[in-house]
């Protein structure tokens, strides 16, 4: 009976580390496709007014989101060790993918936001930041999807079938 509550919930955990690992991906590929473009459409000081007004609704949406990922990715892992699945490697890559897409924004965007809200800048330099912002955005997006991807494939298999 234990093992059956075991296998019942790694499938659960896994599929709704799924859910929140596909949703945060698509978030942030929508975030990089929609609201780049819009950036680099304003002028410096249009952005900065932007940015002001809109920066705290930005982490309150993006933030929560990377975060449950990698938790919920990672309870997946340990359940899937727990249960003994087959796929429980495949797990761990999507937890480690998860946790990078959080390691970067210690590695980048946290300096590079900041930068971004301090002052209005000129629209060359706004260009230049945005440009490396938006190259930092499809490496955490190809982290993202990996992360997903990996969380798929463990899903693949049914706990206990080690």
């Amino acid at each position: 009976m234990k093992k059956q509550i075991l296998n019942h919930s790694t499938r659960w955990m896994t599929f709704v580390a799924i859910l929140i690992l596909g949703l945060s991906a698509g978030a942030s590929l929508a975030e990089a496709t929609l609201f780049v473009p819009f950036w680099k459409s304003l002028d410096g000081n249009q952005f900065f007014s932007w940015y002001q007004d809109n920066k705290a609704r930005l982490v309150a949406f993006y933030s929560p989101m990377q975060i449950w990922s990698a938790v919920l990715a990672l309870f997946a892992l340990l359940l899937h060790f727990f249960s003994g699945t087959r796929q429980k490697w495949k797990m761990m890559i999507s937890t480690l993918f998860a946790f990078a897409v959080l390691a970067t924004f210690f590695i980048y965007f946290k300096e590079a936001n900041a930068m971004l809200a301090a002052r209005p800048m000129p629209d060359a330099e706004l260009l230049v930041a945005l440009n490396e912002w938006e190259v930092w955005q499809w490496i955490r997006i190809g982290l993202a999807t990996l992360a997903f991807a990996f969380a798929v494939g463990a899903a693949s298999d049914k706990p206990g079938e080690d």
